[in-house]
């Protein structure tokens, strides 16, 4: 069970009840003004970037009168991750860093720390 769905059962007290219904009250009318758009294959995007929704957003627009799918839109979404990832690892191949980021990150972290792109797997040695 998910955490919207306890607030919405009532297992977290009869304020995250009310929290639980705005929330769903909130998409509908997203939906409603044509905030948040479906396709032809059922996958739910923000009007304003065409971006898919985040899977919350998706679980409580679920129980609102929206039409729309949740798997189509997961499927999508981890797509859509996918490219962006793929892109952002091909943009920051074999970056250099400059003085300030360098300075940046040693002020951050301390000198002689190995930090790590998580995404890219670069290693920089401050």
């Amino acid at each position: 069970m998910t955490r919207f769905q306890r607030e919405l059962s009532g297992a977290l007290g009869e304020h995250w009840v009310r929290s639980a219904k705005k929330e769903i009250e909130d998409f509908q009318k997203k939906a409603d003004n044509g905030e948040i758009l479906v396709d032809e294959n059922g996958v739910a995007t923000w009007k304003t970037n065409g971006r898919c929704l985040p899977e919350e957003c998706c679980e409580k627009l679920s129980y609102s009168t929206f039409i729309f799918s949740i798997e189509a839109t997961r499927v999508a979404r981890e797509e859509e991750t996918a490219a962006f990832l793929e892109s952002y690892r091909k943009a920051n191949a074999n970056r250099r860093r400059s003085a300030e980021e360098l300075n940046e990150m040693r002020s951050a972290f301390g000198t002689g720390t190995t930090v790590i792109d998580i995404i890219t797997g670069e290693r920089v040695r401050l």
